[in-house]
């Protein structure tokens, strides 16, 4: 039952003069593999969008609608375009918004711009990179982008109008223009940092939002003046130079567009014709604000929504981990907000809005904010995914099914893998016992979620539990699987996801010494580091979050890595959450120290080399060593046993496979036990 005091996030709104069921939308997002070669939404697209209106939200609003592909052309298939192909786009398109329709959810398919030089290198042709101004590249700047000809500014400004044409004889609700927000094309028209122009496109604040403003105001005129506009808007982009940001709390000069200048202009572009503003804050200089990673603490954007809302009389949309229905309604009450908007949430639970409904939040599987799935696996395959709900943006395909014939499953070992097989297994009709040696279920995430950066990853263990409960799981806690406790099920199938554990070198004298610790133990217990100084061997994400959290306790710490960046580099994990880790630690001052190898362990510290001269050898003296040198998969009992068991089916997955991420481990659960 709902909650009185979530009642206020089901009360109807409006925007414009149309009438939204509830107070949730959808925030746009990408979508990765989910239009066809005509630039329209495909059948993963149009369940992918179904799935989210089923599950109670009042709007979605789309990923990004490229409005022409000729100045700033992606490959296709990539994301849909509605001048591209009109008439496939309106087929296809009326499909998606009638049954979205069906279950009483408005749509508004979002407009965009381009990326200009916030493009990402290889998308496009380097030859059609553009910008308002000559510009270079925001991730690789030997990549210039030519300024756009006044005729081509208006060019985009006639494609858009067409293209929310074509949006309106598809069915779409209304449109959302992409965006005066993140550094985009048309975001960048609007700072000064950016835009060097002498037309009427450069200059003064006018000429600088004309853009915008001829856009919404060219809609109307053909869209008619209650066709709603909605306008993507970061109020600051919180960015102290070029492919720099700051931090929350940091004291730094805005070079784009601060709060004063956005204060003014949400309430010019609100003159201008908007409907609403979905607000966020940041830049492509300061990516992780607007895809927060988890070491944002949820509803980042308050503030920001809030001082939009007492300038503006048209709904402010607010989004930024608002799955927590506590904290939305206080939004929406204390007039911060009129509207929670969510993305990452519904990638990673469909169904959050009604569990909220119900009064079940307990029960909606938590977003991570690591970005492994959503902008991760776009950028590796082009596809959305998401890294604790497999069927993201494969809804249809990936359904589950009950089985025809119900087995005796036996899964070993209580991490991610084991606990995902074992509930996917129980919820198709299987009867499933889990064992588990120690007495806590989480596996490495258990260590991993210490931090209190890392609360959404207990809270995936938090869940993890109650979904065993709820899906009748025999758990079998402190039970050390055996070939007899195993047989003695007479099990059908057999799952062994033993996991990982922690792995040092065997060549490496002086790891036994009293100083010296094993991260995954300092997590569990920070309190074994009772001097100043700490030096971390390891800087993947696991050594890397270690030296952080220490460091915000106070110790002085220094990170050591073998290779020429942490945390594999820009693409070792998403470019927000690796900007945003990599300013904090600088933040804290961790000193780091790559391409630098470990000889070895003294009694005072360690010694180290360069890795291009391992004969320039120098000591760091530290009171404490901990070592992060990766993990190695746990595998024994599989190899033991794999081809003694009399079973039908023997898998091995997740970590005891090998060690891998969170992504890679649920994954696997929910593949093999969606087969049995």
């Amino acid at each position: 039952m709902l909650k009185q005091s979530h009642k206020v996030l089901f009360e109807s709104m409006y925007i414009g003069k149309l009438k939204l069921k509830n107070r949730y939308s959808m925030a746009p997002m990408g979508t990765l593999g989910c239009v066809d070669a005509d630039g329209a939404y495909n059948q993963r697209g149009i369940e992918y969008y179904t799935a989210r209106a089923k599950g109670g939200v009042g709007l979605i609003i789309t990923g990004v609608n490229m409005v022409e592909n000729t100045l700033e052309p992606f490959p296709m298939p990539s994301l849909p375009c509605p001048t591209n192909h009109p008439i496939s786009y309106i087929r296809n398109g009326k499909e998606l918004t009638e049954r979205v329709h069906a279950y009483g959810t408005k749509i508004f398919a979002q407009l965009t711009a381009g990326w200009g030089r916030s493009c990402v290198p290889g998308f496009t042709p380097a030859d059609k990179s553009i910008a308002p101004s000559e510009a270079p590249n925001r991730f690789d700047p030997t990549i210039i982008h030519r300024e756009l000809t006044t005729e081509e500014v208006k060019y985009f400004i006639h494609k858009f109008i067409e293209s929310a044409v074509i949006a309106q004889k598809s069915g779409f609700d209304g449109v959302e223009i992409h965006a005066v927000h993140e550094g985009y094309l048309l975001d960048q028209f609007t700072m000064e940092f950016f835009n060097k122009r002498t037309d009427q496109y450069g200059g003064s604040f006018e000429n600088r939002y004309r853009f915008a403003v001829e856009i919404v105001k060219g809609i109307k005129a053909v869209c008619g003046k209650d066709y709603p506009v909605s306008l993507r808007y970061s109020v600051k982009s919180n960015m102290k130079s070029f492919g720099e940001g700051i931090l929350p709390g940091e004291d730094a000069v805005e070079v784009g567009r601060d709060m004063e200048e956005g204060l003014q202009a949400a309430k010019y572009l609100q003159d201008a014709g908007f409907d609403a503003l979905n607000v966020d804050a940041g830049s492509y200089d300061s990516w992780y604000w607007n895809h927060p990673p988890n070491y944002f603490k949820p509803g980042m954007y308050k503030p920001y929504c809030k001082a939009v809302s007492e300038v503006v009389d048209i709904p402010v949309l607010m989004s930024g981990r608002m799955e927590n229905p506590d904290m939305a309604s206080r939004a929406v009450i204390e007039h911060a907000a009129d509207g929670i908007s969510m993305g990452r949430p519904l990638l990673a639970d469909p169904d959050v809005v009604n569990k909220i409904r119900r009064g079940r939040f307990e029960e909606v599987r938590p977003c991570l904010s690591c970005h492994l799935g959503c902008l991760g696996r776009m950028a590796e395959i082009g596809n959305i995914s998401c890294a604790v709900n497999p069927r993201c943006g494969r809804e249809e395909e990936y359904k589950l099914t009950p089985t025809h014939k119900a087995k005796k499953v036996v899964v070993i070992g209580g991490g991610v893998a084991g606990m995902e097989a074992a509930r996917i297994a129980s919820e198709r009709g299987h009867n499933v016992v889990l064992f588990e040696k120690s007495d806590n279920l989480g596996g490495n995430v258990i260590p991993g979620s210490q931090a209190p950066f890392k609360h959404d990853d207990k809270q995936l263990i938090t869940w993890f539990e109650g979904e065993l409960t709820r899906k009748n799981v025999d758990v079998r806690m402190n039970t050390t699987a055996t070939k007899a406790t195993i047989e003695a099920e007479q099990p059908d199938s057999v799952i062994f996801a033993t996991g990982s554990r922690p792995t040092t070198p065997t060549w490496l004298a002086g790891q036994d010494k009293a100083h010296v610790a094993i991260a995954e133990d300092v997590l569990m217990n920070p309190d074994l580091i009772t001097d100043e100084s700490v030096v971390v061997i390891g800087g993947g994400l696991v050594g890397s979050e270690t030296a952080l959290w220490l460091a915000q306790k106070g110790k002085k710490a220094i990170l050591v890595e073998g290779a020429d960046d942490i945390i594999g580099g820009p693409h070792g994990t998403c470019f927000a959450n690796y900007q945003m880790l990599k300013e904090l630690l600088v933040q804290e001052n961790v000193e780091i120290k790559t391409s630098t190898f470990l000889k070895s362990i003294t009694d005072n510290g360690i010694e180290i080399c360069p890795a291009n001269d391992q004969t320039a050898v120098s000591e760091i003296s530290v009171d404490h060593v901990i070592l992060a040198m990766g993990y190695k998969a746990e595998h024994s009992l599989f190899d033991e046993l794999a081809n003694e068991l009399d079973v039908e089916d023997v898998f091995n997955i997740g970590d005891s496979q090998a060690a891998r991420t969170i992504m890679a481990s649920i994954w696997e659960g929910y593949e093999v036990a969606r087969s049995l």
